[in-house]
């Protein structure tokens, strides 16, 4: 039995479903790495963004809704995790102390390595071009590295900070090829540009243009196999110019753009 089941849920909701859906319930504890998209998921009144900058924690047994706040579909890489090998791997503080191996919040933000990871896994698994003891030594390095403290972060603010925070989120998510200034978002959430900037770096640990960033190089990793020329793919990503757009990715994940897809299809 492989330690970890691997898949790739797509298309979770093709319209603009904004209000929440039917309650689901999850049948056994895994990790969710949204790459494609955004949704959000509720747990009784909490809630959490799925997008490419975080990882979902889904506890079995655990009934939760999920809501689509802008339109498109959304994808995502589910890893089910064996009890045993979580509370091996997993630090306690993420998890419940009820004896159950189980976490005790919805989510935590991922670096950019972890974004590469899920990236080159899911490309692997496309074109067929991996083994499955590749696949799980891929999935156990991703695992590792967004749990490890050292490369995630936690989110430390207060309820009302994180409700802002999200819709910052989603906002920027809904246009992603934009060139967003500070104005343009306070204007759209209505609130002031440098308190917005301070409450999105207490909530993520970054700054807001970097997460916004993240967020773009992320879906260039979803992109990448289907072009031929990456000069379109940082146009349609509204980078400047192929330059910086290259600059940008060997930044976050230490290779060019186009030494990660020959990498990804032919691993």
């Amino acid at each position: 039995m492989p330690v970890f089941e691997v898949n790739s849920l797509l298309d979770r909701c093709a319209g603009a479903c904004r209000h929440r859906g039917p309650e689901e319930c999850a049948a056994s504890t895994h990790l969710v790495f949204a790459y494609r998209g955004i949704y959000l998921r509720h747990v009784g009144s909490d809630q959490a963004v799925a997008d490419a900058n975080h990882v979902l924690f889904f506890n079995a047994g655990e009934s939760y809704q999920v809501s689509h706040p802008i339109g498109g579909s959304d994808a995502s890489l589910s890893l089910v995790v064996d009890d045993a090998l979580l509370s091996e791997l997993a630090p306690r503080s993420l998890l419940n102390d009820r004896g159950i191996a189980a976490f005790r919040r919805q989510y935590q933000r991922i670096d950019p390595r972890a974004q590469a990871l899920v990236a080159l896994l899911r490309h692997c698994l496309d074109y067929g071009t991996i083994e499955p003891l590749e696949a799980e030594s891929l999935a156990l390095t991703l695992v590792c590295r967004s749990l490890g403290p050292r490369t995630s972060h936690q989110c430390r603010a207060t309820h009302g900070t994180r409700r802002l925070t999200d819709r910052v989120k989603v906002l920027l998510a809904s246009d992603l090829s934009r060139r967003w200034t500070l104005t343009d978002i306070a204007a759209e959430i209505r609130g002031s540009p440098v308190y917005l900037t301070q409450v999105f770096q207490q909530a993520e640990g970054i700054p807001l243009y970097r997460y916004h960033l993240r967020l773009r190089l992320a879906r260039a990793l979803d992109l990448i196999a289907r072009y031929d020329d990456l000069s379109t793919l940082a146009a349609d990503l509204g980078f400047s110019s192929h330059s910086h757009f290259s600059a940008a990715f060997r930044q976050a994940y230490g290779r060019s753009p186009t030494a990660f897809k020959q990498f990804a299809t032919a691993f």
